[in-house]
């Protein structure tokens, strides 16, 4: 039986019965249960809501008869640990908390969400106990979680596992729609949210709630809840947690292998499509550089549903829309710094990287740090939009941020990149000519940057910026990879011909050289009289060995494209 493709599916239910892809982490259940009250932050996408589900289906008490069924084939179905199917489990998710123009309105969709899982937490673990619990919905949230530890304390019940899922999200959303005296009141010391945790925290210490595991995107609410639970272990940061969520190269490369076969898909393509799926969803470091490069697992099941649904042709479009709901959060974090905020999306577009303090990447901070201009690279770390390059700088992790980041830049600084190139689109279709499509690139987008621009430019910049603006028109039948790593280096751009459009088989490889205006001027030279340099040759030519060593197929096309200042450019093909 043909396996399904879930994308955004959260249900490990469904995934076991549907007969879903699954990629099993189940390792990492026996390696939480050496963690007391875990917490763990991932940015959105990433599948913290399945991995809820997945704990709550391993220990529930009353899913035990189902246990085979669900998790025969995993890891922790072969090696299962002493507490499988062993409690009580109230798995909350704080998503579905409704936000309101005043702080009641927000309680009082907290805890009719709370009360709403504890009534269906006793309704299935009725059998357990002695006498019908009632879960009183005229009551709290807090009022109704310390009856019922009360009742599984008194009646010598199985303890109870506490599952939080999404932890920050009404907060987060309070915070984007600057309802920062919302926010303020939510974690205040007598607050709803605080007393919750609270009484979470009494739990634990009479040992009624054997653990709590608690997710979400962001550290700031956790770290106003401190004197609330301050019980927390935060293992974000901790390395051997990092492939917890999201995909390996080994597992993507697994998945790939179990769809090629199942779907019968041709073997020829799978070099390629494996290195869009790098260029576009790997390249995450949370802990460390040294460790391997995580996939943003949510997004390979985007692009592999597109891919198998389309019968094996690459989609047009490699990013899931949803992704640029993310632009909010850069406005919202940048906002009170209206002067800055150019200056850091102008660094991260120019090169890609920005300095850190590596101190700043604690488990916790407040929402006053946050916001504050230095904390700007750690904010968008764990969003999500930055990853770690070393101890010094942290860096845009692939396609994906590249094109969310340039779009802000262009928004930024009021550029047009909608009305003027479809001549110059058409016209490349029509016959590749690389040279022809730089020169309407410089024409009508490079002609368009401020002056104080040409003072950051490098050659990052023309490269990321050609690239985005080609992908707009040209995806139907291009793809595009930057910084491909072959025996000789790594190649700057190139454009794929999708194997199933016109230009299967062709590939375009373009080195980007840059020479400031001074640069150039210290060479006596001019932009018209600029030759090809020899060295140029010499390494794009290594490229091209790696190119067609890995798909001999292929018609490689090289150019080295020269960029100066704002004077000029020139485009030679090497051959």
């Amino acid at each position: 039986m043909k396996k399904r493709i879930l994308y955004g599916s959260a249900n490990y239910e469904e995934i076991v019965a549907k007969h879903g892809y699954f990629v099993d982490k189940t390792e990492y259940i026996a390696k939480l249960e050496e963690v007391e009250n875990p917490v763990f932050l991932r940015p959105r996408r990433f599948g913290k809501s399945l991995w809820c589900r997945i704990l709550e289906c391993y220990y529930s008490i009353h899913m035990k008869d189902r246990f085979e069924a669900l998790f025969g084939q995993t890891w922790i179905g072969r090696n299962p640990t002493p507490f499988k199917n062993a409690f009580f489990v109230l798995h909350l998710d704080f998503s579905v908390v409704e936000l309101g123009r005043d702080i009641s309105i927000i309680q009082r969709s907290f805890d009719q969400a709370c009360n709403g899982k504890m009534a269906g937490l006793v309704s299935r673990c009725s059998a357990w106990f002695n006498e019908p619990v009632a879960v009183d919905f005229e009551k709290s949230a807090v009022f109704n979680l310390e009856g019922l530890l009360r009742r599984i304390d008194q009646g010598g019940l199985p303890p109870l596992y506490v599952i939080i899922d999404e932890y920050d999200n009404f907060a987060n959303q309070l915070i984007t729609g600057r309802k920062d005296d919302l926010y303020r009141r939510l974690t205040a010391d007598d607050g709803f949210l605080k007393t919750f945790f609270k009484t979470l925290k009494e739990g634990r210490k009479t040992g009624v709630i054997t653990n709590i595991f608690v997710t979400g995107v962001l550290p700031i609410t956790m770290d106003e809840l401190a004197s609330g639970f301050n019980i927390a272990r935060f293992i974000t940061l901790v390395d051997h947690f990092e492939a917890m969520l999201g995909f390996t190269q080994t597992e993507v490369d697994r998945l790939l292998d179990d769809i090629y076969a199942d779907y019968r898909l041709d073997p020829s393509t799978r070099s390629e499509i494996s290195q869009i799926l790098k260029a576009h969803y790997n390249g995450y470091h949370f802990t460390s550089p040294l460790g391997e490069p995580i996939y943003n697992s949510t997004l390979i099941m985007y692009f592999l549903v597109e891919f198998c649904e389309r019968g094996g042709r690459i989609p047009r479009f490699l990013t899931d829309m949803n992704l640029r709901t993310d632009l909010s959060w850069v406005r919202r974090i940048t906002s009170s710094y209206p002067g800055s905020t150019e200056a850091f999306v102008d660094n991260l577009v120019t090169r890609n990287v920005i300095p850190y303090d590596s101190n700043f990447l604690s488990s916790k901070f407040d929402m006053r740090q946050f916001f504050d201009e230095g904390f700007f690279p750690v904010s968008f770390y764990y969003l999500g939009m930055l990853t770690i390059q070393d101890d010094f700088y942290l860096k845009l992790p692939n396609l994906n941020m590249r094109q969310i980041f340039v779009e802000y830049f262009n928004e930024l600084h009021h550029i047009d990149v909608s009305t003027r190139y479809t001549e110059i689109m058409q016209a490349f279709v029509a016959e590749p000519d690389i040279p022809a499509l730089f020169t309407g690139y410089w024409r009508e987008y490079v002609s368009q940057l401020p002056e104080a621009i040409f003072q950051k430019v490098n050659e990052n910049f023309y490269r990321t910026t050609f690239y985005e603006l080609c992908s707009r028109y040209l995806s139907s039948w291009i793809a595009f990879t930057v910084e491909n790593s072959y025996p000789k280096g790594k190649s700057d751009l190139e454009f794929i011909g999708k194997f199933h459009e016109k230009f299967a088989g062709m590939r375009w490889v373009i080195e980007f050289k840059y020479f400031s205006n001074a640069g150039l001027s210290q060479m006596k030279t001019t932009v018209e009289a600029f030759t090809l340099q020899e060295a140029d040759t010499v390494q794009i030519r290594g490229y091209a060995e790696g190119v067609r060593e890995q798909y001999p197929e292929c018609r490689v096309s090289l150019y080295v494209i020269y960029c100066f200042g704002n004077q000029g450019f020139r485009v030679f093909e090497v051959t």
